[in-house]
This record gives C-alpha cells, structure tokens and sequence, in this order.
C-alpha cells in the first residue's frame, strides 16, 4: 500500500527558513571565508555586527538572487548575491547598512545586487536615516553587462538625492575601483583602513599601459594616499575595528537628518570652567608657533574631539566637539602648519566641511589666527581664485549659528574668508592679543612708508618707529572693535564659558537663504 506523503508542516518550513538563512550567512564557499580571513578581512556579516548594537540588525532580502544567464551565471546563483543589506541601531538610534561580500562573486555588483543595495537607500531616505555603505567589491559584474553599469547609476542618484538630507558615510575595506569610487566619493564621509583599502578610477595596469608609470595598488589608492594626497579619504585607521568602533562615534554626533539637530547629551565638563592654560598655549609673538588642537581641546567639553581631514590640508583643522553637551563644529586657522596660511587644499577642506555642518544644523565655531593666503605661482596657477572662494560661498551661505574668535592674526582676504563679521557671522569675537589687518604691520610699513625709509639718514631706526606707528593707529586691539567689526573683547580665560552662552543665545536661530533653485558655488 503506498502512502500519501501530505504538505510540509510550519515545523519542517521554519526548519528550511533558518537552514536557508544560515547557508546565506556563511556562504556558498566556506574556503571563501578563510581566504577572507587570511587576507587580515572581516566578513560582511563580521562588520556589521560590529558597526551595530548587539542584536539589532535586521536583514532585507538575505534570500535574494540573481536572475543573469550566460557564462556560467545560471549555476551560480548564491543567496544575498553578494550584498548584505538592512538596518539596526547604533547606541539606539536607527542607521541604514549595507555590507559588500567579497565571497561571493569578490563583491562585484549585478543587477539584483545593486536593486538590494538602491532599496536600502529608499528606505533611508523614507525613514529619515544615516546610510553606512561598507565597501569591499571588485566593481561591476563583467559578465551582467551594461545591466551591473545601470546598477551603478541608480545609486549614484540616491546619492546625489540623499546629499544633505540624511547623512552618508562610506567605509572602504577592500577594493573600490572604476565607475564604483563615484559612490563614496559623493557621500559625506569616507573611512579607510591600511593595508586592505585600495580607491581608483583606473588601475595600476591601466596606469603602466597608457603612462608607462610603475605604481602599486596602495601607491595609487591606498588609505594613506587618500588620506593625505588626494583628501577623498577623511579618515584612516590601521584596522577594522578601531575603524568601525570611530565610525560610531560619528554616527553619536550627528543628526538623523536634516530636519533635526544634532543629539545633546548631559555635559559631564562645567560650562563655566576658566581656560586659564589658554595664556601659556598661545604664544604673544606672532611669528612663533603652536598646536591649535590643544587649543581645541582646551576649550571643548572633555578635551574630547573629532578631527576631520587630519592627514590633508593640515593648515587648517576642522572638528567635531561638543560644548556644554551641544554638537559643534570647529574650523581653526592651524599655526604649526604653514604658519596657518590658507591654500587650496586648506580652503577646499573648510569649504566641505562647513557646508556638512549647515546642512545638518550643526552649529559653527571659527578660531581665527591666518596671516593670509599662500602666495605663490603654484597656487594662482592651481586657482587660488576660484577654489579659495569656496570656504568664502560655503561661510556666506550657512545658515547656522556661527561665532568667530580672533586668538592672534588675521590679515587681509584671509580675515575676511574665516567667518568674519562682514560675511555674516552671528558674534566675532577676539582676545586682547589680537591683530586685525590689512596686513602686518611690517609688511604695511614697508608700503605705506617706503620713501620716508628711504630718504632716511637712518633706514632701520625710520622703519622701526613707523611700523610702531601703525601698530599703534590700525593694529592696536580695539581698533575693530571701535568700528563694531567686533562685537567683544574677550579675557581668553573664559572663552569657553563666553562661547556657551552665545551658542545657547543662538541655539533657536531662524535664517532664511533667497529663494532658489539652488545656487552656483565655485568650482
């Protein structure tokens, strides 16, 4: 007698369910994840579980796979096809993931890949969340075709899209190569780490073929090179975990989108603690050298920051700290770099970086100690012009709370570009050491006074007593004050209780911009 065999039961179902999703987890090639490993490589799944609270991750389409024929595609078809996607939380707040495997097709973006990962992306936007992108893909599926290039495209939109509106932070731990360094490239932060990150747009082989230049892959695209020489990279980490454990303390500071502020938590750090150190940190002579970090930390809550950018463009330090509890960004003239000069690289720094901070109501505090811009033919022949107006657009156009203080110099352009009263930053302040100028009063005595130096019985006596005669008519450290450029002289030792209280006197700014399509910044 044969016997029937029924339906499957709910029992046998949920059985080939957690079969199903554990099989994604640990992939289709279990030598994939030794080679993973070897390589010094956390797995997709590794990652994540270290970007997110414990237990939070959800995963979206662990089952999914792709649908391509044609050069062995139809017999390889690996649930996840090659991306884990989802959402959890870091210290409770909803973030958006996504994690490339490189064990499945090295990572390599298909068309049912890229649907994942532009899904994602929707639901970002639509919840009002952070995306963290963690990369590690050889580039587009050759063998899908113009298909895994159109994959591309939708994700760059979503990018584009998403600009401004929830924050975007792309980690690079493995290759990133062609068409698919756009992604991070128009997002708001990029992390890489040493040794396994690796950005370019056309490889060392390419670069041998058409240039005849040797170069390695870390030559070209590595962490450090990112990091320092070309500025794509805003952080650099030696590993993994210190790279992801800094990625939440990013993700601590900033908003879930646009449309709030930043979150606040209880300052540990009284509001009205004097800074007195602040006199010995910076020195009465202009032309002698100091760390504006240690004044930064001096003056934040728990001399606790985050520096962005710390590699490249080290004239200028931009930050993220928080005083008396409230998120802020710190833009600092820097005077052991270059004398603190802006450039190119300086200004194109501060400019990204200010915009970051007005698009995510991130108030702006500007430390001013700039002698001006570097003068030189490489930096008029590189667009000085064009590209130093950046940070004057990116100043002129936030909307956010902002406060200047002048420590020592600021001179000519310079002055003027580092948020001062004239582009319209809501309080300049300045110490007693301050020096505001056309330029220095040596250079302008020069000027103003050569023929009488010149005609001189004693050149050197002349100019010494005209350059103490401009100090003492146009640099002296009221002189801006008295014309209502600036709107306090302060005691430095209470320059972190001082700026406490205006930021928390700003705290409810409403500014309006022109209404607009959206404006034409300098390129």
């Amino acid at each position: 007698m044969t016997t029937v065999q029924g339906p499957p039961s709910i029992a046998d179902q949920l059985g080939e369910l957690k079969e199903l999703k554990a099989l994604a987890r640990l992939g289709a090639d279990p030598e994939a994840t030794e080679r993973q490993h070897a390589k010094g490589k956390l797995t997709a799944y590794e990652r994540v579980d270290l970007l997110l609270d414990p237990g939070s991750f959800t995963e979206v389409e662990p089952l999914r796979r792709h649908r391509a024929t044609g050069f062995g595609l139809e017999t390889k078809r690996p649930h996840t096809d090659g991306v884990v996607t989802g959402w959890g939380t870091v210290e409770g707040r909803t973030v958006f993931v996504y994690a490339h495997d490189f064990r499945i097709f090295g990572g390599a973006l298909g068309e049912a890949h890229a649907q994942k990962i532009q899904k994602i992306m929707d639901m970002a936007m639509a919840a009002g969340c952070p995306l963290v992108s963690l990369n590690d893909g050889a580039g587009a599926r050759i063998q899908e075709g113009v298909s895994a290039l159109a994959g591309y495209g939708g994700i760059f939109q979503r990018n584009t899209r998403a600009s401004g509106v929830i924050p975007q932070i792309s980690v690079m731990l493995g290759p990133c190569a062609g068409g698919a360094a756009y992604s991070p490239a128009l997002t708001d932060f990029v992390f890489a780490v040493r040794g396994i990150s690796q950005m370019f747009i056309t490889g060392p082989d390419v670069v041998r073929t058409v240039t005849g230049e040797e170069v390695s892959q870390d030559g070209l695209g590595g962490a450090d090179v990112h990091g320092g020489v070309s500025g794509v990279a805003h952080f650099v980490h030696d590993d993994e975990e210190t790279c992801l454990a800094e990625v939440r303390s990013l993700l601590a500071m900033l908003p879930s989108n646009n449309r709030e502020l930043p979150p606040a938590v209880p300052a540990g750090d009284a509001a009205d603690r004097r800074v007195d150190r602040l006199l010995d940190l910076v020195p009465l002579d202009g032309n002698r050298s100091y760390d504006i970090r240690a004044v930064i930390a001096e003056i934040v809550d728990d001399e606790d920051y985050l520096e962005v950018h710390a590699q490249w463009g080290p004239n200028l330090v931009c930050a993220l700290a928080r005083l008396d509890g409230q998120v802020t960004g710190v833009v600092a003239s820097q005077p052991a770099a270059l004398a603190g000069v802006l450039d190119i690289t300086a200004s194109e720094k501060g400019a990204r970086f200010v915009q970051f901070c007005d698009a995510f109501n991130i108030p702006l505090l500007t430390l001013v100690d700039v002698p001006g811009f570097l003068p030189g033919v490489s930096q008029e022949h590189g667009g000085i012009i064009r590209r130093g107006a950046k940070l004057l657009y990116a100043y002129c156009n936030a909307t956010v709370p902002r406060i200047s203080l002048v420590l020592r110099k600021a001179y000519g352009g310079a002055y003027i570009v580092m948020d001062s009263r004239s582009i319209g930053t809501d309080l300049a302040l300045a110490w007693p050491t301050n020096e505001i100028a056309v330029m220095g009063a040596e250079a302008a005595a020069d000027v103003v006074f050569r023929r009488e130096i010149a005609a001189s019985e004693d050149p050197a006596t002349t100019r010494e007593q005209k350059i103490k005669e401009y100090r003492r008519e146009l640099v002296h450290p009221y002189y801006a004050a008295e014309r209502g450029l600036v709107d306090d002289v302060i005691d430095p030792g209470s320059t972190r209780a001082v700026l406490i209280r205006a930021f928390a006197m700003l705290h409810r700014k409403d500014a309006d911009l022109p209404r607009r399509k959206h404006g034409n910044p300098p390129q």
